[in-house]
């Protein structure tokens, strides 16, 4: 099972992992925070300390065709908040 499916690089993210060592990621949604934490000290070399989850519902699209309006949901996703410890730090612009 995949844990880890990508960073979420936004201005709030970037601003935690500058200021307080606290790094986001979309998750699994079945991993636990023992997998998380793995995943995360496997692939970036890190010690992590904390991590916390949060699953955020869906967003509604509205599409307008020819055929008139199309109403959509996006999937249910999990976000994880890791907090790594001082000293360490992740690049995630180095593997672009």
């Amino acid at each position: 099972m995949k844990v880890i499916f990508e960073p979420i690089i936004t201005e709030k993210a970037t601003n935690d992992s500058e200021l307080r060592n606290r790094y986001t990621f979309v998750v699994n949604r079945e991993a636990n925070k023992i997998q998380i934490k793995d995943a995360v000290e496997d692939k970036y070399n890190v010690t992590v300390e904390k991590v916390r989850t949060q699953i955020y519902g869906s967003e509604r699209k509205t599409k307008f065709t020819k055929r008139g309006v199309q109403k959509t949901k996006t999937n249910i996703k999990k976000k994880a908040i890791v907090d790594i410890q001082d000293g360490d730090s992740i690049d995630f612009y180095n593997n672009l």
